[in-house]
């Protein structure tokens, strides 16, 4: 099963081609129930046996222990157990996906790893209620051809949840804070409220999208405002924030459209993502990105967004 896992994601690095064609590659995966769930396949850095866990005292719950690889200690997590996954069955945790993003490493634990898939972003859709604790933990549905569904989950509200948010200090206000409007667009939930949080503390306006498609059509709409009424867009936009996986649109073409439409030039466009290797910030500099901020740094973020608000127009 090593072997067939690995040969699955040998070719992980080559796929920065993705960049601005607004298509996923998802990993589908099981967790002992009739449900498929999918995690985007750049944080995905390796599948395997589960290895030996170290069962440690006060660990948070849904965490299994730790385990040693490569010389690094790293957490190991039961998907089926932080998702609340009553009727799960089989066995569960044969199986483990060694996941890298927001600068973390971490295990989880998983009944079985199906393949990968590739799928347009405008295929995927935001999950239309959430009526139970695992579908919190579900930032996206998709459709296979043959009808069946899959859930993309919300890993960032994963560790979160497991783990608690790092505070939000050290930041100091901004002189001319209310002069600036920031425009950001994220599809989860605890990255809008750690962004807001950060531009709150920097005494800056703004406004928000939760989604790639959404932004787009609003930032048009502002756009197609301003120019009738004889204005310049960094009147109403001084910097544009994005994240790169967003259902519908992503982060990269909606990139892509801003650094390509006239009205914005000039407006610096910040690309915040949890993916946050070298090929993925070269994906956003394929794009025409103005920075690229690794989630979360809530200081790193602010004084990325410090100087380029300050410039002048």
């Amino acid at each position: 099963m090593d072997r067939a896992d690995n040969n699955m994601l040998e070719a992980v690095d080559a796929r920065t081609k993705l960049a601005g064609s607004n298509r996923l590659e998802v990993l589908l995966f099981s967790l002992g129930t009739s449900e498929t769930f999918g995690i985007n396949v750049f944080k995905v850095r390796e599948v395997s046996k589960t290895p030996k866990i170290t069962r440690t005292p006060n660990m948070p719950s849904g965490v299994e222990g730790l385990i040693s690889l490569r010389g690094n200690v790293i957490p190991v997590l039961s998907l089926a157990s932080i998702m609340q996954l009553q009727d799960a069955s089989g066995e569960l945790g044969a199986s483990m996906m060694v996941t890298e993003y927001s600068k973390r490493t971490l295990g989880f634990l998983v009944q079985g790893v199906d393949r990968i898939i590739r799928v347009d972003w405008d295929r995927v859709r935001a999950p239309e209620a959430v009526i139970s604790s695992a579908q919190s933990y579900i930032t996206a549905i998709t459709e296979l051809p043959d009808g069946h569904l899959v859930s993309i989950l919300d890993v960032e509200s994963i560790l979160a949840n497991t783990f608690g948010e790092a505070p939000v200090g050290g930041i100091e206000q901004m002189a001319d804070g209310q002069d600036f409007n920031v425009f950001f667009v994220d599809d989860s939930a605890v990255a809008r409220r750690k962004i807001a949080e950060v531009l709150d503390r920097l005494g800056v306006k703004h406004k928000h999208a939760l989604n790639g498609m959404e932004a787009w059509t609003r930032l048009q709409g502002m756009a197609a405002h301003v120019q009738q009424s004889g204005r310049n867009m960094h009147e109403e936009v001084d910097l544009i924030l994005v994240d790169a996986e967003m259902p519908e649109m992503d982060g990269y073409v909606l990139t892509r459209n801003i650094k390509g439409d006239p009205r914005f030039s000039e407006i610096p466009v910040v690309m915040h993502s949890s993916l946050s290797s070298a090929a993925n910030r070269a994906m956003g500099q394929s794009v025409g990105v103005d920075a690229y901020v690794a989630k979360f740094d809530a200081e790193v973020l602010a004084e990325t967004l410090r100087p380029m608000l300050d410039k002048p127009n």
